[in-house]
């Protein structure tokens, strides 16, 4: 397990307890009450650092090294029924962009995700999550095919971006976004979206168009990353804890603003404690929206997913 600097007192705490437990092991001295003296406090530690996290402490959770990626949500929901899809059919398959064809309790869906990679090796083969317009088209062709079968969506959003490449652009990054954007507007079918880590800028928006918009606890939803704002503003990145709660991008932010409809609690400590529990609680709450859209027409669907977005950002003074 690796611990972010915030996370430090937990770290102790856990070398204590297991400390406590090898003596245990290896001697035949009781220290049942010590260890479970140790827990408590660790349980208390927890609490008071967890409960109140800043937003910029919720940004490092997000990114959290062993924190469950697209793949892992998928492969646990569908119970390795999931088909995995590839190819946009014109330049390339994207290996930041995922997608295919699972079921839930018997319910089939698309899934469709971004992807990052485990260490050095695979976040390369995955481009840190970052897709290319080839990535979004891959994903509207699935959309797509989705539609037409009328099965419905869902879409898992974890990237700092669309690559931002040369190449990128001269293949219409843009237009790629926008075109996702414009058709998702239109799609009969449902469309969840489950944000489970970072959902940055347009990268997000890409394929972040949804009758329902979930986002777990510890993850942010901005048009620009902290680092990024704090550059712009300051030329440096040392004030990106500033631009983190000025840019109110946190799970809370974003309910408050009328931006997603429901946060997905995570266990104590974040997604990674305990995957199980987090991907039965995102399994459930997808279930919950399935059930809930179902019973709406589509053209009544339609009109409210519309409706919702176009009237995001109105202000009145």
């Amino acid at each position: 397990m690796e611990y972010l600097e915030f996370e430090l007192p937990v770290k102790e705490m856990h070398e204590q307890l297991e400390k406590c437990k090898l003596i245990g092991s290896e001697s035949n001295i009781d220290v049942s009450d010590t260890c479970l003296q140790i827990e408590k406090k660790l349980e208390k530690v927890k609490k008071e650092i967890y409960g109140n996290l800043t937003a910029w402490q919720r940004v490092q959770l997000s990114r959290h090294p062993s924190r469950p990626y697209t793949l892992d949500y998928i492969n646990s929901l569908t119970n390795g029924t999931f088909l995995e899809l590839h190819g946009d059919r014109n330049i390339a398959d994207d290996k930041a962009m995922v997608g295919g064809l699972g079921k839930i309790e018997n319910q089939s869906f698309m899934f469709i995700g971004t992807q990052k990679g485990y260490n050095t090796k695979t976040r390369q083969y995955r481009n840190f999550g970052m897709a290319n317009p080839e990535g979004y088209r891959k994903a509207l062709r699935l959309m797509k095919s989705a539609n037409k079968f009328d099965i419905p969506i869902v879409t898992f959003i974890d990237t700092p971006g669309a690559f931002p490449g040369l190449e990128a652009e001269e293949r219409g990054q843009g237009e790629a976004i926008a075109r996702n954007i414009y058709e998702m507007m239109s799609l009969s079918v449902p469309i969840f979206v489950v944000i489970i880590g970072e959902g940055a800028s347009g990268g997000a928006l890409g394929i972040g168009v949804g009758d329902k918009i979930l986002m777990l606890e510890n993850t942010w939803y901005s048009v620009i990353s902290p680092e990024s704002c704090s550059s712009i503003l300051w030329r440096s990145w040392e004030h990106k804890e500033t631009a983190a709660e000025a840019l109110k991008l946190t799970s809370k932010d974003m309910l408050q603003n009328k931006l997603i409809d429901k946060i997905i609690k995570e266990p104590l400590g974040g997604a990674h404690y305990d995957r199980e529990t987090t991907f039965k609680n995102v399994k459930k709450e997808i279930l919950t929206a399935f059930k809930e859209t179902s019973k709406i027409d589509s053209k009544s669907r339609v009109d409210h997913r519309r409706k919702k977005f176009i009237g995001m950002g109105n202000v009145l003074e």
